[in-house]
């Protein structure tokens, strides 16, 4: 797609950035708020990039998404699916029953314990049946709960290793609620242990609407003014997915924003291996960089109260950005937030005219921040006099701070103590100390940086994995190897690249000391072209 030109958005916090590409070139950018629906953000950027470039639309050949959709829905406990639950491991996993451990609203949000169906089946980890499974009942809890769900999860023992259940589990499901019903099998979504993978499973089920809705209002968005190209969401590991593959696996979106910048970060410097530092208006997420994506989280992934076991970016996130309100006594910085201003700075911040110093404020007041970018509507100071009246002491107090409060973050992420290159992107990177940060070899703001999110998504690569079980006694290693990087060439086909391009990008071998044998987890990652 070198030639061709690509459309892509980041929506943050506080702004929804835009970018049109054409090759490795930025045609025009644009910011605009982000709104509570976030959709209307998106088309309020699109028009602006449409109406700055004059290019034909016919001509778009991509345009990509990194959402917050599937996020605020958690978190805000808003539209989300009534969730049917299946369970399929009775009489062995009784004793800690689906949704222990919930929030309690998010629990009455998809539908209350009332959904719950715990149902004889399952699978040993060798494969064998724990119990044959009870189909009737399936067929029967499916016939009481018709009308009140409209959307399933099915999570079997051991259905990473064997998928029988689950998969005649959702047949009948379809046979007896019908083929709008939206089903979710665990084994698609995450890994062996399964209560995180069973809760990943129904909080996967409970998005699918909210994702499907956004992906039509998107839809309809390019097509009204003339767009014909694919669209593509951003999935947690910084590749990218088709729409209609999103809406059956919206739980792979919920980190894209940060996944997105960490792709954005690598595209526009060049860095492959090192640390990404995105500041925002309100927060910056710090990330490792491993060959060109963000590293994986190592540990329980919470969502919304719930922990999961999806994959997910190793992501540190701090109350830093340029709205960060500095709060001090005299001369002396307290603390900086973690309250900010957000969209409020060009209202409440000194260098406007307001009450409230902040991160902003200090890179005025030392010369750091000189200049207006043209993808902001307003200057970057209006009441230069409040900025000049401040104590010069208090300054450089909290000009300190905030470089401490960066290198703190950035020695967390880092897993050497040789220094490592850190790539500085987001609006908030004008603000903050690029100079002399401690454990970092240089640190990169490269053109476009601003919107380094939004170039991300644009980035044509679809990403996929596959794991399995295997037991090295009676499968010879490469040949398990081979069978599950099969199909995760296939996954990633399923998700809209070309198969012949898909090449592995990492192998992960995870001996299971607990188990009789010599069995081992094999997890396979892979990228591929897009179609």
């Amino acid at each position: 797609m070198t030639g061709e030109l690509r459309v892509g958005f980041d929506v943050g916090g506080t702004f929804t950035d835009g970018v049109l590409m054409r090759g490795k070139d930025v045609v025009v950018k644009a910011k605009s708020l982000t709104t509570q629906d976030v959709t209307a953000g998106i088309v309020q950027a699109l028009d602006a990039l449409l109406n700055k470039s004059r290019v034909n639309p016919a001509e778009v050949a991509m345009v990509s998404l990194g959402t917050t959709h599937t996020t605020n829905a958690l978190i805000e406990r808003r539209n989300l699916n009534k969730v049917g639950i299946f369970r399929l491991g009775a009489p062995a996993t009784t004793a800690i029953p689906p949704l222990t451990g919930w929030p309690e609203d998010l629990k009455q949000a998809i539908g209350g314990v009332k959904l719950v169906h715990v149902i004889r089946g399952g699978s040993e980890y060798d494969g064998r049946d724990i119990v044959p499974l009870d189909k009737q009942a399936i067929a029967e809890a499916c016939r009481k709960m018709k009308g009140k769900v409209d959307s399933v999860a099915v999570t079997g023992v051991f259905s990473p290793i064997i998928s029988d259940h689950e998969e005649q589990a959702a047949e009948i499901v379809q046979e007896v609620l019908g083929d709008d019903i939206h089903i979710t099998l665990s084994h698609r979504i995450a890994t062996i242990s399964l209560l995180e993978r069973e809760n990943s499973a129904i909080l996967n089920a409970s998005v699918i609407t909210v994702m499907q809705r956004a992906v039509n209002s998107l839809k309809t968005a390019v097509s009204e003014r003339g767009i014909k190209a694919p669209l593509f969401i951003v999935q947690n590991d910084g590749s990218v997915m088709s729409v209609d593959y999103a809406v059956d696996y919206p739980i792979f979106t919920v980190a894209s924003g940060p996944a997105a910048s960490v792709r954005g970060s690598v595209y526009l410097s060049g860095i492959e291996d090192g640390v990404v530092v995105d500041i925002g208006g309100t927060s910056t997420d710090v990330a490792y960089i491993v060959k060109g994506f963000p590293r994986e989280s190592s540990i329980t992934v919470t969502i919304g109260g719930v922990k999961t076991n999806i994959r997910c970016p190793d992501l540190l996130s701090i109350a830093l950005g340029g709205g960060t309100i500095v709060k001090h006594q005299g001369e002396k910085v307290s603390a900086l937030g973690p309250e900010s201003v957000g969209y409020n700075l060009v209202r409440l911040g000194k260098s406007f005219g307001g009450p409230l110093l902040t991160v902003h404020d200090t890179a005025v007041a030392l010369g750091k921040l000189d200049r207006k970018l043209e993808v902001f509507k307003t200057d970057f100071v209006t009441h230069p006099e409040k900025v000049n009246a401040l104590p010069r002491k208090l300054v450089d107090n909290a000009w300190a701070a905030v470089k401490a409060t960066i290198e703190e973050a950035i020695d967390k992420m880092k897993t050497t103590v040789e220094p490592v290159p850190a790539i500085f992107i987001g609006g908030g990177a004008m603000v903050v100390p690029k100079e002399g940060i401690a454990g970092v070899s240089k640190v990169l703001c490269p053109d476009h940086f601003e919107v380094g999110g939004a170039v991300g998504t644009t980035i044509a690569e679809i990403g996929a994995y596959a794991e399995g079980v295997v037991d090295l006694e009676k499968e010879d290693r490469d040949n398990a190897i081979a069978r599950v990087t099969e199909q995760a060439k296939d996954n990633a086909k399923t998700a809209g690249a070309i198969r012949e391009t898909v090449e592995v990008i990492d192998v992960e071998e995870i001996p299971f000391t607990y188990m009789p044998g010599k069995r081992e987890k094999v997890r396979i990652r892979v990228k591929g072209k897009i179609l």
